[in-house]
């Protein structure tokens, strides 16, 4: 999905929060000192998200992601990373209601993939933690 950093958002689909995480989201990049990597697709609509962790002593230290994804599944990612960072490992487990709560907009049923992708992206990193 080459365009979907490019796509005008419709107001009524898409909150402020999702919107201002779609434009300048704070936790896209890489992270060179990642030791936990995961990334998957969406094979439905083309989403791709690769979440990478810093973990250190059972805290992740870091989070970054990096995606070719829609507006909700982008913000989502963003979310996240900012949810886990400094949490330890074993809390870090963090569900599709705590992310909706932070987007502050209603998801329909057909567009929830794109808000869950990041977080069974984050579930397989975090089992690739020793």
């Amino acid at each position: 999905m080459s365009t979907a950093g490019t796509a005008r958002l419709r107001p009524a689909l898409y909150g402020d929060v999702i919107r201002q995480r779609w434009r300048q989201p704070r936790f896209r990049g890489e992270l060179a000192e990642a030791n936990a990597v995961a990334e998957d697709v969406n094979p439905l609509c083309g989403d791709r998200v690769r979440m990478m962790l810093k973990v250190d002593d059972g805290t992740i230290r870091a989070a970054r992601f990096l995606g070719d994804s829609c507006a909700i599944c982008t913000a989502s990612a963003d979310v996240l990373a900012e949810l886990i960072q400094g949490r330890p490992t074993r809390a870090a487990r963090v569900g599709p209601a705590d992310l909706l709560d932070v987007l502050q907009v209603d998801i329909r049923p057909t567009r929830m993939r794109c808000v869950t992708l990041p977080l069974s992206v984050l579930d397989q990193a975090l089992g690739k933690v020793g």
